[in-house]
């Protein structure tokens, strides 16, 4: 059995397009390792919270953070190490830089302006693309630490700890300009955290607000963070929210309980984390 199909056994087989998709996401980290990405950047977002801390739903894109701002940064001296990688699993992979059409503080559905974008697709018996975001202009006041992945190898790589983890997804959830579209994944996320009694970062979440331009006003503290979280949820269609995460869970009837007072009682059970 080679690397790959043992990384596969991992999953039941109606599971099989989401395991593809995630033995990839690790195979590339791997290739992103080895070239020395992580000491440049740290990696965070819904991804990093599915792969090392057993986020129950899956994941699509992978999103890193600089660990120090840089306009000029461009991921593509790691190209060669990331087709290296998946070339020794058997797979071909072309990397694209991603055009915006329209450069603006939010493009793409919550993406920064300092934001580069990356299409990755790794083809084998069928094409499979990946999303890699770079953020180049990182906020500060966030933490790092490694994490171990043991699959296709043993490595480590350089992470957000959970608190900031934590700030960065509320930021997310508090301000994506998703129109009249709901991202129930952040919803999900939230949930996790909570039942997880994972801390939340307020300074960093402040740092980043203040950056987006989605907070203007005195210290964010946790009375103002409290009133923005609840306007939040009662103005969140539930409906939506449920329909966005359910094919990213393996058991749908974890969103059973969602209601606008189960998100509300949430929100006051995260104040004492």
């Amino acid at each position: 059995m080679s690397v790959v199909e043992q990384m596969l056994a991992r999953y039941p087989e109606q599971e099989r397009d989401h395991a593809i998709r995630e033995v990839m996401q690790e195979i590339a980290l791997a290739g992103l390792q080895r070239g020395g990405f992580f000491d440049k950047a740290a990696f965070y977002g819904g991804t990093c919270l599915r792969i090392f801390h057993g986020l129950p739903r899956f994941s699509e894109d992978l999103d890193f953070s600089l660990l120090a701002p840089d306009r000029k940064f461009t991921l593509e001296p790691y190209f060669d190490a990331m087709r290296n990688e998946f070339a020794a699993f058997g797979f071909e992979v072309a990397i694209t830089a991603y055009k915006k059409a329209v450069e603006s503080a939010v493009v793409s559905a919550f993406l920064k302006k300092g934001t580069t974008i990356y299409d990755v697709q790794v083809r084998g018996q069928r094409t499979l693309k990946i999303r890699f975001e770079v953020d180049t202009d990182p906020p500060a006041g966030f933490s790092t630490e490694e994490r171990l992945l043991v699959q296709p190898y043993s490595f480590y790589v350089k992470c957000y700890t959970l608190p900031d983890l934590h700030a960065g997804k509320m930021h997310a959830l508090l301000f994506r300009k998703w129109k009249k579209r709901v991202k129930g994944r952040d919803w999900f996320d939230f949930e996790w955290y909570v039942r997880s009694g994972i801390p939340l970062n307020l300074a960093h979440l402040e740092l980043r607000a203040r950056q987006s331009g989605d907070w203007e006003g005195a210290s964010l503290e946790k009375p103002a963070f409290q009133q923005l979280l609840q306007q939040r949820i009662e103005s969140l269609d539930i409906e939506q929210a449920r329909n966005d995460v359910q094919p990213f869970l393996r058991d749908p009837r974890a969103l059973d309980i969602w209601s606008t007072r189960y998100f509300l009682d949430l929100s006051v059970k995260l104040m004492y984390l």
